[in-house]
């Protein structure tokens, strides 16, 4: 996606996985990127090292739709760990240490509180150390290619993170707001909110995947930066578009709600590559901790039809070990 004429010097994206599952938590990632007034297209910027096709994994990092980076096999596991972790190698902080560490990428504003996580039992068999399935000495390589692509043509990764909503605060949330979108839309809020608060005194541009048939934002971002001037640019089914301006103050963030925004925005591809990072570590520690419990036990990626298959297999590990249904089932 080609940033309006004007555009802001950091470019976001922000996407989700885990909309539509039955068991495990929904995640949200996020990336910032810095991109000179020159580069429009970062895939093309960087194609000696990055390509969008899962097949060139052999010699490039794959960034794109995350269904296309992943696939439950080794090779595809590698793949996206290779992606996600490669790239948060180059925030100032590096790339997370442990599955627990993963899950503190998003700032302690916008994660879910340690109590919450601890409600989830499974969520102690993360893996303590990553990366979990690639190889590590040809990660670091990977990274490093990755870092002296992005330095030669002045691009940075600035800020990137997941935010993950266990099922026992989704559910929470839906009885609450009575709606899956409602409760989507409370943990994107939050992530806007990091990226107004932390970046938007360098003006921003925002990328958000859409979902479902909304393209009406306006009276939802009001809400959310109600101290803010909003001008809605345009909105229509394809994409919608708002400004926001602080006023008498240096904030300035463009907005854009998009379909199919993870094959027109890098940022959003990379986003989408860190959410579904996250829920397949957490889907990981799911399976490990009930399959300690239940021997035997086949493991599930958590969606409808195989996660009805899983809670009529575990009926009898759920009720042995007194879980509260809430915590595991997700009611929308």
């Amino acid at each position: 996606m080609k940033p309006a004429p004007g555009r802001a010097p950091l470019v976001a994206g922000v996407d989700e996985a885990g909309l539509g599952p039955l068991l495990g938590p929904l995640t949200l990632g996020y990336a910032v990127m810095r991109l000179p007034a020159e580069i429009d297209n970062v895939w093309e910027a960087l194609d000696d090292v990055v390509a969008r096709e899962a097949r060139a994994d052999a010699t490039h990092v794959i960034v794109a739709d995350s269904k296309r980076v992943h696939a439950r096999n080794p090779r595809g596991r590698r793949r996206l760990e290779t992606t996600t972790l490669g790239f948060l190698a180059q925030l100032p902080e590096g790339a997370p240490a442990s599955g627990a560490d993963l899950l503190r990428t998003s700032p302690e504003s916008i994660r879910p509180r340690a109590a919450e996580v601890a409600r989830h039992p499974w969520y102690d068999s993360l893996p303590p150390t990553l990366p979990l399935w690639c190889d590590p000495g040809r990660l670091e390589l990977r990274a490093e290619a990755l870092r002296r692509a992005l330095a030669s043509r002045e691009l940075a990764l600035v800020d990137g993170g997941v935010r993950v909503a266990p099922a026992g605060e989704l559910n929470r949330s839906f009885a609450r707001t009575g709606s899956k979108a409602a409760t989507v839309w409370s943990l994107l809020r939050g992530i806007l909110g990091h990226l107004w608060e932390t970046h938007a005194t360098r003006g921003l541009h925002v990328i958000v995947d859409r979902q479902g048939g909304r393209f009406r934002y306006g009276s939802l971002v009001a809400a959310a930066f109600p101290a803010a001037h909003l001008r809605v640019a345009g909105e229509s089914p394809d994409h919608s578009e708002y400004l926001l301006e602080e006023p008498g103050g240096p904030r300035r963030m463009h907005l854009t709600f998009a379909e199919r925004a993870e094959d027109r925005a890098f940022t959003v591809a990379l986003a989408s590559c860190f959410a579904k990072y996250a829920r397949e570590l957490a889907m990981e520690a799911f399976n490990a901790w009930f399959g300690a419990r239940q021997p035997g036990l086949a493991p599930t990626a958590g969606y409808t039809t195989d996660g009805r298959r899983w809670v009529r297999d575990a009926e009898a590990t759920l009720r042995n070990e007194g879980l509260d249904p809430e915590l595991v089932i997700r009611r929308r």
